[in-house]
């Protein structure tokens, strides 16, 4: 049930996502401009979404308030030593451990058990919010291509790489059991609505956090092919035990597949948008038409 509660934590967790991705200059000089402490300590605001969801549902735990408090504020620490450190943007070992506790913690759903059932998404957008603040505003990570104003050319690309992988990944996936075709026709409308909350929710955290920093990170150590092949097994682990008990291994070979994708997409400009796009079609048709 949506309360109001509910909805302005919703509102308050999606603003700082979508703030950075339309008006990320003004916002990287305002951060700059802020006092060192205010900076540091600011992200520590990210534990009201979790005060009012939980406040209003009656499952409010303080150990999970001091989570939500000081993990955001410890990870702009780390980055703010990173950015000092390496200024010339060729990787820390912060920048790695960053990621590494964001990944694991959404991938292993370390904080799930915080929220009430159902909510738990909030989860994921907070924590994704954590790292757009320290990575992007404070690191002021270079490349990342973090902007969802979207470009003709980003669509084209994205199209384009799905294109690409479609043709490979349909007849593996039937073939190897992981894939059904459907032969229902949807309501454009209804595919409209999935598409677009596909890539909010699903393929804009995603390509951030594996092509915006992993990949983008990995390209300055080992170089742009293995960064793009290493990401994309990555991502495909990642999938290790989702729509199963045990170890999905063919839904991390699928999803390992179109990973290389999805980071040929992004790589091709250095934009999240376009490897959105390629990864919303998958997504999107896959549910439709292949689930």
């Amino acid at each position: 049930m949506l309360t109001p509660a509910i909805a302005i934590a919703a509102l308050l967790t999606l603003a700082p996502f979508l703030a950075v991705a339309f008006f990320a200059q003004k916002l990287t000089g305002a951060t700059a401009r802020l006092p060192l402490p205010v900076r540091l300590l600011a992200p520590a605001l990210l534990c009201i979404p979790y005060l009012l969801v939980t406040c209003s549902s009656g499952s409010f735990r303080w150990p999970w308030l001091a989570v939500y408090s000081l993990l955001p504020v410890a990870i702009t620490v780390l980055m703010h030593q990173a950015g000092r450190i390496d200024p010339e943007q060729h990787g820390n070992w912060r920048d790695f451990l960053v990621l590494a506790v964001l990944g694991l913690a959404v991938d292993l759903r370390w904080f799930e058990p915080a929220w009430p059932p159902h909510l738990a998404v909030f989860n994921k957008i907070l924590l994704l919010d954590a790292g757009i603040y320290s990575l992007l505003l404070v690191r002021r990570l270079s490349g990342a291509g973090f902007d969802l104003r979207l470009r003709l050319r980003d669509a084209a690309i994205g199209v384009r790489e799905f294109l690409f992988y479609a043709p490979i990944a349909i007849p593996l996936g039937l073939g190897i059991g992981f894939l059904h075709l459907h032969a229902a026709w949807p309501q454009p409308l209804r595919f409209a609505g999935a598409f677009l909350f596909t890539s909010f929710f699903i393929a804009v955290p995603e390509e951030l956090f594996f092509r915006g920093w992993l990949q983008n990170l990995l390209e300055r150590r080992i170089g742009r092919t293995a960064a793009l092949l290493l990401t994309a097994v990555l991502f495909g682990l990642a999938h290790f035990n989702k729509r199963a008990a045990f170890f999905n291994w063919r839904y991390v070979l699928l999803a390992a597949l179109a990973g290389v994708f999805y980071g040929r997409a992004w790589r091709h400009n250095r934009r999240v948008a376009a490897s959105v796009i390629t990864h919303a079609c998958v997504d999107t048709v896959w549910s439709f038409w292949l689930r």
